[in-house]
């Protein structure tokens, strides 16, 4: 059996199925989530004339918007995803924003870019679900001019993101299904160890790597951690399928779980992630 191939086609069932509409779905409480690595990434892209600017794994496009809005009419981004829910919405935003913004559905780990097009390439928690991650970073390198600049953000790990992971450990006696997470597979953490991300920009090409932690205060409205769990994650995944009672009690528990991180209409956590720069060696 090819491994790599199955969890390709995992991604892309899971990005086209449930996982993505539900990021559609809940697309303004991610926004405002994640603004602050959102705008650790825009005040890093040069503005000057005929800058290109690429976004791995775009989402919806909040960020890639972010970025052509800071560039104007001197330059221009396109946002890349593999999700066709996600890559539709993010085009409707650009259209109803006036935003001069592009979009490709496509596997950024595979897709044919035009040689040398890119000046910047950035991600936001974009960049964690490739079966191949060298050979994926070797494409954007592909994509990238002479000197581009890489630059993305990533999740540190489990251990350093307790909110992230709360909501499955307080549902598992619950849902005994919850799959387990495997630390070197594609998905949220797999960027956690420093070592491993450094080796593959390493073996694909990149130079000047740099890789540092950063710890960013996020929120989100109280009103909308419900909702938040019950789409999102792992648990997300489960529910959307679940029965009504069963529902209501993994809602229950799990709500009563997060109540440390709720303060009056503000639910808080700390993001502990990796800021990782590289640049393309000419």
């Amino acid at each position: 059996m090819n491994l790599a191939r199955q969890t390709d086609d995992e991604q892309t069932k899971l990005w086209n199925g449930p996982a993505g509409r539900a990021w559609v779905e809940v697309q303004p409480v991610l926004d405002q989530m994640f603004k602050p690595l959102e705008d650790l990434l825009v005040a890093a892209v040069a503005t000057g004339a005929g800058s290109r600017v690429l976004d791995v794994g775009c989402g919806t496009g909040g960020t890639t918007l972010a970025v052509a809005r800071r560039l104007g009419a001197k330059g221009s981004c396109t946002g890349i995803d593999i999700s066709d829910p996600m890559i539709t919405a993010a085009r409707a935003r650009a259209e109803r924003e006036s935003v001069p913004a592009s979009f490709i559905r496509a596997d950024a780990q595979s897709h044919a870019f035009t040689p040398a097009r890119f000046d910047m390439i950035i991600s936001r928690l974009g960049v964690m679900f490739f079966d191949d991650f060298v050979r994926a970073f070797a494409n954007l390198r592909h994509a990238a001019t002479e000197d581009a600049q890489l630059r993305f953000i990533a999740w540190r790990s489990a251990a350093e993101n307790p909110f992230m992971t709360r909501a499955e450990r307080a549902a598992a006696p619950l849902l005994p299904n919850i799959p387990a997470r495997r630390p070197d597979a594609p998905g949220q953490f797999a960027f956690a160890d420093q070592r491993r991300v450094h080796r593959i920009l390493q073996e694909s090409g990149w130079a000047g790597i740099d890789i540092r932690p950063i710890d960013i205060a996020c929120t989100l409205p109280e009103t909308e951690l419900v909702r938040y769990l019950t789409r999102l994650g792992p648990v997300g995944l489960i529910l959307h399928a679940a029965d009504d009672r069963t529902r209501a009690q993994v809602i229950e528990v799990v709500r009563a779980a997060f109540a440390p991180y709720v303060h009056g209409p503000e639910v808080r956590f700390t993001a502990a992630c990796w800021m990782v720069g590289a640049r393309a060696p000419s």
